[in-house]
């Protein structure tokens, strides 16, 4: 297998170094733009701020911005590893502070570990941020760390490490409580671990109703009992009066366990001495205390969470933080205090009951996913967390003073939400979810490239798809080699070579078969085998394997001809056609046909639509879709534009359900301001256009090339539709993402293929 170690270090290596990177707001083209942005005109704010210091939040970016502080002595399962070396760390958590709410960060790693100096040191440059997420700070220091900083500082101050797990377990353990039917102040509660983590759980679970009285807390040297002399301050406080010194005796009987220590300490006799319908709480990573397969192996009433996301009821502290300090910055508030953070296990908890959206269901191959005994939480990928958490929190600051400023619409603030995150931010973290709950075989007709190798690997190692190579493998393998590219347990098969002979057989035969009155004699079949295209495609077919991608170094027509020859259209569709998703800063938008239909007729048009409607809503996204012209409803009226008003008037009679306008002019299809008063009747009416499609090759190819290269959106594609298999072609040259994401799709076409 590949190193983990490796892909880490090349993952952070190269292009840019690290995760992440400031991003200019303003305009900067002109001299005058530079006047304003610095000297002279800079002076204005900075004397605005001067007089008023809350006008910081109206020019600069503070009001959007978190530190995330460290000093690195307890990072992840590393432990004190220093500042410096903690930083990937701090990057990777700005990096989800954005994608999940779009909150800006710096991360700030301080090389101090003395306390005082510590506090001065953030003290000291807080007035950059709107809040501070400190992170990785060994207990006992943390604890008084963030008390100083919040009783000091007037924003927003929270320690994830302890708060962020404790919000997200506590909203488990109120649902888990509720499926059992068990009232909270009558439970019992062991604690293995005293750490940071383990001490704000269980003072959450404190404030949510557990009596203290019925509380066992262990740490590495046992029960934590008020006899011992070892105990920090923080520790003495869950210290009990008992004489019980052992994991194995503290469990006996109760029920609740919550891990936050180390692997497999939790023994199935233990497990077995907890009482009826036990929660266990095993979310030391990357081995939980007990594993999910031999917990639910030795107690079939258990409820079982972890902090992985390979098993039902992931504890992911991705749940809370993102949202929470959204929420917060959004209000101005001075604290992060209790009313917030319960509020936050509050809003968690209710919305893991409600029904699942589609998305969410299709992302984890779950048609009958609902709230019970394997979902007691939300999944991190479930798109309703950002309007959510951060309007609970939002009220809960009003509510209980911290808040500077008043949200008085919340249904206008909670439209902002979702337009700060751009449309379906999560789709292809989506689709990556689903394709790893039921992978599927690919083959690589373009084997030796070792974008195609180091894809085929992450595939692999991720499950998200079983690779099979096709080509040489002796290039192959010299490929793999010179690239350090593990790729020992992949299947590859030289379809050249004398020990594939016989599949080279049965794929010209079923080659012949099917195409043998369309002109293909059992010679050409048989000599077609040995192009890695026509080998691959007929694989698809035979039902060797599931899917194919090929095209990084073959050209588009070498790809698409076999698929058509041997796996063939769709019995329902008159023309295949191409889509490309392209990711862009306002969101995600689907453009279609980029790649194969030169001048398609209005009648192909609305087959392409209706392929593109299809794909589309597979993505989990509802289409808002416009068909594209240089005129606006005959304002210049010509042979391509009466094509496309045509098509529109098929779909509008034929297919009444698509949401379709056009022919239009593609700033009034992306601009509804624009449309306004222009077009009458219009089906879109102020809906916000997710999907375009082209009149000819020529302008989506161009339009999408165009936005691709001079940086403002990334593209996934082409994706082909149509056809009765899932065959996908490359760009030129994709880089290994851009693989992993078509092969993604690929392994998701596939399932519903199955399906």
């Amino acid at each position: 297998m590949a190193s983990l170690r490796e892909d880490a270090l090349d993952y952070h290596a190269k292009g840019r170094p690290g995760k992440i990177q400031v991003v200019p707001t303003k305009h900067h083209r002109t001299q005058r733009d530079l006047s304003l942005a610095y000297s002279p005109g800079v002076a204005e704010p900075c004397l605005e701020i001067h007089k008023d210091p809350e006008d910081a939040y109206k020019y600069t970016a503070k009001g959007n911005l978190v530190g995330v502080i460290s000093n690195g002595t307890a990072v992840l399962g590393l432990g004190d590893i220093g500042a410096i070396a903690g930083k990937p760390v701090m990057e990777g958590k700005g990096l989800l502070f954005k994608i999940f709410s779009d909150i800006d960060v710096f991360d700030i790693e301080v090389d101090e570990t003395d306390i005082d100096a510590f506090v001065k040191t953030v003290k000291a440059i807080a007035p950059t941020f709107g809040g501070i997420n400190l992170e990785d700070i060994k207990a006992p220091e943390c604890f008084e760390i963030e008390r100083r900083l919040k009783a000091e500082l007037d924003i927003p101050v929270m320690h994830d490490d302890q708060h962020g797990t404790a919000i997200i377990s506590g909203a488990g353990l109120l649902n888990a409580l509720e499926i059992n039917g068990k009232d909270i102040k009558d439970i019992r509660l062991f604690v293995s671990g005293a750490g940071a983590a383990a001490c704000a759980c269980t003072r959450m679970y404190i404030q949510l109703g557990v009596d203290r009285k019925n509380i066992v807390m262990s740490d590495v040297n046992g029960i934590l009992t008020k006899n011992r002399t070892d105990l920090s301050i923080v520790n003495e406080e869950f210290a009990i009066d008992s004489n019980i010194t052992t994991m194995e005796e503290g469990i006996k009987n109760t029920d609740v366990f919550l891990g936050l220590s180390a692997g497999n300490i939790l023994k199935p006799h233990m497990l077995e001495s907890m009482a009826k319908d036990p929660i266990v709480f095993a979310m030391a990573n990357p081995t939980p205390e007990i594993s999910y397969d031999e917990a639910v192996a030795t107690r079939a009433d258990i409820i079982m969470a972890t902090g992985r996301s390979d098993y039902p009821n992931q504890i992911n502290n991705v749940l809370g933080f993102p949202y929470i300090f959204r929420g917060a910055l959004d209000v101005r508030a001075s604290a992060i205090n209790e009313e917030m953070k319960m509020a936050a296990v509050r809003a968690i908890a209710e919305l893991a009951k409600e029904a699942v959206p589609d998305l969410v269901r299709k992302a984890y191959n779950k048609e009958n996913m609902s709230f019970g005994r394997e979902y007691i939480v939300p999944t991190p990928l479930d798109p309703r967390l950002i309007e959510r958490v951060p309007a609970a929190i939002a009220k809960a600051a009003i509510d209980s003073g911290v808040a500077r400023l008043n949200i008085t619409d919340w249904d206008k603030y909670n439209e902002g939400l979702l337009e700060r995150m751009g449309i379906d931010h999560a789709i292809m973290r989506g689709m990556t979810s689903k394709a790893k709950a039921n992978p599927k075989r690919i083959v690589f007709s373009d084997a030796n490239n070792k974008n195609i190798l180091q894809a085929a690997r992450i595939l692999k190692d991720e499950g998200i798809a079983f690779p099979v190579l096709v080509g040489m493998k002796s290039r192959i393998n010299n490929t793999a080699t010179e690239n350090n590219i593990d790729i020992s347990d992949l299947k590859i098969i030289d379809n050249n070579a004398d020990d594939a002979k016989e599949q080279r057989a049965k794929y010209a035969k079923l080659f012949f078969d099917k195409r043998g009155r369309s002109g293909v004699s059992k010679l050409s079949a048989d000599r077609l085998m040995g192009d890695k295209n026509y080998f691959g495609a007929a694989m698809v077919e035979a039902g060797d394997v599931d899917a194919m991608i090929s095209g990084i170094s073959s050209p588009y027509a070498d790809v698409i001809r076999p698929a058509l020859k041997i796996v063939g259209k769709r019995d329902d569709v008159n023309k295949i056609a191409g889509m490309y998703l392209l990711r862009t800063k306002k969101g995600h938008y689907f453009f279609a046909d980029t790649s194969i239909n030169i001048n398609p007729t209005a009648e192909e048009l609305v087959d392409i639509t209706l392929l593109t409607k299809e794909k589309v809503e597979a993505f989990g996204v509802k289409p808002t879709m416009a068909m594209l012209s240089y005129s606006n409803y005959g304002s210049a009226a010509g042979v391509s534009s009466n094509k496309v008003k045509k098509a529109i008037s098929i779909l509008h009679e034929k297919h009444p359900d698509v949401i379709i306008d056009g022919e239009m002019q593609a700033n009034f299809a992306l601009n509804k301001e624009l449309r306004k008063g222009r077009c009458p009747n219009s089906k879109l009416e102020d809906k916000d256009v997710n999907t375009l499609i082209f009149p000819d090759l020529t302008s989506g190819n161009i339009t999408y090339k165009t936005m691709q290269e001079i940086g403002s959106s990334e593209a996934i594609g082409p994706i082909v539709m149509g056809l009765k298999k899932p065959i996908h072609v490359l760009q030129l040259s994709s880089s290994v993402r851009e693989i992993i994401d078509m092969s993604t799709i690929a392994v998701v076409d596939a399932q519903e293929v199955e399906e």
